[in-house]
């Protein structure tokens, strides 16, 4: 008996009701994570309305995380998992090898993971919905923090975007983003001309610099206010929320020393804005760029505290490099 088209469409593909369901890459990239991935990972194979592949490369462990994650593929063949035995010395290094080795032609959407959070079951769905409403190519969102005491935070990044934001700060946690396929072939091309340079981004700062580059070369995102995930916080993040008098020292001591500034001039380079007039008036990191650099805050920052503290930080590092200018010309 010959089947009707829609019983053939059936057999072969995942619908909602009559329309194809997003195909989404997930990479997830796992060091020493047995205490939080099985928690994690149930999560993003239980999200709803999506087919999810999930792509883990592991950063080389001593917690037995690579064979529990064989293991666990062996279960699912929605996850794939990347060779062994690299040290990639942090997330950066592990998303930019998934990125640079995994052919995610094919899919609609990339999303990007940690190891150590737990999702709702319609966090992929939801950033789909809002990117084919805004028609926009890439994604984030806010999170829920929190802390193994009990305490829960909404963490709100989705402040309006203005001209330079994407120089100085990510649209919030990478574990938000969901990208178009057209997005990423793109970053993937930065990252293979780029291979070397980009192992000067900062540890988990691989999300900004994607942000950078898409709001650079034309791409539009969208910082959704939604809330699709709990953001875990512990000891061992990497990039955890900036709460508390303690981060709050960390951030200071990170502005004064000028590492920020000197992040901002690195992923420019790479996204390609070294010549960029803005850029160029501050990017060397003497004491009167930095001074002017103080007075573009509203066009650097998205919230309003945040932009205060950027103009006040600007000023006392300006400060600060004039008194060492001074000192060596002495």
């Amino acid at each position: 008996m010959k089947k009707n088209k829609l019983s053939l469409a059936d057999e072969n593909k995942n619908f909602i009701g009559l329309e194809l369901k997003p195909r989404v890459a997930i990479f997830l990239a796992a060091y020493n994570g047995m205490q939080w991935l099985p928690d994690q990972l149930d999560s993003i194979l239980n999200q709803i309305n999506i087919s999810v592949t999930v792509v883990v490369s592991v950063d080389r462990s001593t917690d037995g995380t690579e064979s529990w994650i064989d293991q666990r593929a062996l279960l699912d063949e929605r996850i794939i998992v990347l060779s062994h035995g690299e040290t990639f010395g942090g997330a950066a290094g592990n998303f930019f090898r998934i990125i640079r080795d995994f052919d995610f032609q094919g899919y609609d959407y990339v999303a990007f993971s940690d190891q150590d959070d737990i999702w709702l079951n319609n966090k992929i769905f939801s950033a789909h919905a809002m990117i084919v409403n805004t028609g926009v190519d890439g994604y984030s969102g806010n999170v829920f923090a929190f802390w193994r005491d009990g305490r829960v935070k909404l963490i709100d990044k989705s402040q309006t975007q203005v001209r330079w934001d994407f120089l100085f700060e990510s649209p919030g946690p990478g574990c938000t983003f969901v990208m178009k396929i057209k997005l990423m072939n793109a970053i993937k091309n930065l990252i293979l001309k780029h291979d070397k340079d980009v192992s000067e981004v900062g540890n988990g700062q691989h999300d900004w610099l994607i942000y950078a580059f898409a709001r650079a070369n034309g791409y539009r995102w969208v910082i959704d206010k939604y809330a699709g995930m709990y953001y875990r916080q512990h000891e061992k993040n990497q990039v955890g929320v900036n709460v508390g008098i303690n981060a709050f020292l960390h951030r200071v001591k990170k502005v004064l020393s000028g590492w920020g500034l000197r992040q901002s001039a690195i992923i420019a380079n790479l996204i390609g804005l070294h010549d960029n007039p803005f850029v160029m008036r501050w990017s060397k990191g003497d004491g009167v760029g930095i001074f002017w650099l103080a007075f573009q805050a509203r066009q650097c920052r998205r919230r309003m505290r945040d932009q205060f503290l950027f103009a006040s930080a600007c000023l006392i590092l300006s400060i600060f490099r004039v008194l060492i200018d001074w000192r060596k010309s002495r």
